[in-house]
């Protein structure tokens, strides 16, 4: 028999949802909290000193990655504009939107291209969102560095999500 879970006695008077309350989260030996996965929680902002932060404060061997991923996306797209927002690196063109971004999650790192189900061949993660497809890199994973320079040149060359301005 399932146990009803019941709200101390003073919520039900008040009427106030019951709630369970999280320490908050400690930043590690750099100063830099990490959310869940090890994803690190840089503050939002522009350009691309933010991103070398995020980057950087990537876990292991994610953070080799991320450096990976960064250099090829910049050699393919001259002028990429590059931004942490969501606890994502994101790369855009000026007033067209950001069209890919990249974040840790606990066993890889996930790439999310906006308009990934446009790009060809497919990326091969799929998604929720009708428009979006990811590729999941895990650690002893190699990287097809001109397929993922492909598709970045693709994506940026669609219009991208949410203003980059």
């Amino acid at each position: 028999m399932a146990r009803r879970k019941v709200k101390p006695k003073a919520m039900r008077k008040s009427g106030m949802a019951a709630t369970r309350s999280r320490p908050p989260l400690k930043p590690g030996m750099d100063g830099i909290v990490r959310l869940s996965g090890g994803n690190p929680q840089i503050a939002k902002a522009d350009g691309d000193a933010p991103v070398q932060k995020y980057i950087a404060a990537m876990p292991g061997w994610k953070s080799g990655v991320g450096k990976r991923l960064d250099a090829v996306i910049v050699r393919a797209v001259p002028g990429v504009r590059k931004a942490v927002k969501w606890n994502t690196a994101m790369y855009g063109i000026e007033g067209q939107g950001w069209f890919m971004g990249f974040s840790v999650l606990t066993r890889y790192v996930k790439v999310a291209f906006f308009r990934g189900s446009s790009l060809r061949p497919l990326p091969p993660g799929p998604s929720k969102q009708k428009d979006v497809r990811y590729l999941d890199i895990h650690e002893d994973d190699p990287i097809d560095e001109a397929q993922f320079a492909s598709w970045t040149k693709q994506a940026a060359a669609f219009p991208g999500e949410w203003p980059t301005t």
